[in-house]
């Protein structure tokens, strides 16, 4: 039996950040997801890491066995005239505190 796949080409956006970090005293993670639901985005998903660096060292610290500062992924996938609008003001709410990636996908 064939089955049609339709395929759509669409953004992924992956916004990589700590867990700590704050956008005007919430926590960046919820902020971002805020923003992303008030603009009716399709879907976000926020990964949380067990480890990791970057710029600014190395993700985990531990104490007692509590992980404070974990890496977080956050993935969004969206029509690209959706999404790029919404680009500039992530920007500014992820600052220095992360690195955001885009790359074209093709979704089914």
């Amino acid at each position: 039996m064939r089955y049609s796949m339709t395929k759509m080409k669409m953004w992924c956006l992956i916004i990589r950040i700590k867990r700590n970090d704050q956008f005007h005293g919430k926590p960046l993670h919820k902020a971002l997801i805020e923003f992303l639901m008030s603009a009716k985005v399709s879907g976000a998903t926020v990964w949380t890491g067990v480890d990791g660096f970057g710029k600014r060292r190395r993700s985990t610290i531990h104490l007692e066995g509590i992980t404070i500062s974990m890496p977080l992924v956050i993935e969004v996938i969206e029509e690209k005239s959706k999404m790029e609008p919404l680009l500039p003001q992530i920007k500014r709410m992820v600052n220095d505190n992360g690195v955001l990636s885009l790359h074209e996908v093709e979704v089914f």
